[in-house]
């Protein structure tokens, strides 16, 4: 819980909120220490240990502009993911292209990076049990290059599914996790529209 602030404090902490909305980036020290006629730097830096003190700023080590808000250090990481419909893994199906909303996902936890192009999917059907991907599960896939053994999100001659991405004397096809399921050849067009970098179960979101 954040501490009562001094006046002093309080006009800190509101410039630096000014400068980051503003310029996008925080002020240095010595803007601080300009635009508060500080005697020194070091006396602005102790007012920011001050206010780190007090929990309003975290201050981030070996960075010269490296504070930040708790606030958004709490957000940095979670990022709203559009659900598009559903997916059929099961046979080949036309896929519901409508946007049905976003899940906000932890994407550090699942080691995805910030900048990834990233899409959800509502799971229908059992060919993709053995890889442990149920009915009813959501799968998150990013928008790249398939490699071979990958799970993928496909269109295959205009119908979508998910299936694991494989490459065979160059050709590739798509084979389902479940013994019950024939491989899929394509005859006319094989597109990966995403590929699977996350998992979420029902009950778990």
């Amino acid at each position: 819980m954040a501490h009562k602030l001094t006046q002093r404090q309080q006009q800190l902490l509101d410039f630096l909120k000014l400068s980051q909305n503003k310029n996008g980036l925080m002020p240095s020290t010595r803007e601080i220490q300009a635009h508060f006629g500080f005697a020194s730097q070091t006396a602005a830096m102790s007012h920011l240990r001050a206010l780190e003190k007090k929990g309003v700023i975290v201050r981030l080590p070996g960075k010269a502009r490296a504070v930040v808000f708790p606030e958004d250090l709490e957000r940095e990481e979670v990022v709203d993911i559009p659900i598009y419909g559903s997916i059929a893994a099961g046979m080949a199906e036309a896929v519901e292209e409508e946007k049905q909303g976003c899940i906000s996902i932890d994407i550090a936890s699942l080691g995805i990076p910030r900048n990834a192009r990233t899409f959800a999917l509502k799971v229908r059907g059992e060919s993709m049990i053995d890889a442990h991907i149920c009915d009813g599960d959501t799968v998150l896939l990013e928008f790249r290059e398939p490699r071979h053994m990958d799970i993928v999100a496909a269109l295959i001659d205009g119908e979508t599914t998910l299936k694991r991405f494989v490459l065979e004397n160059g050709r590739p096809f798509l084979r389902a996790e479940n013994k019950n399921f024939p491989d899929l050849m394509p005859a006319r067009e094989l597109v990966v529209q995403g590929v699977l970098v996350g998992l979420l179960r029902t009950g778990l979101m």
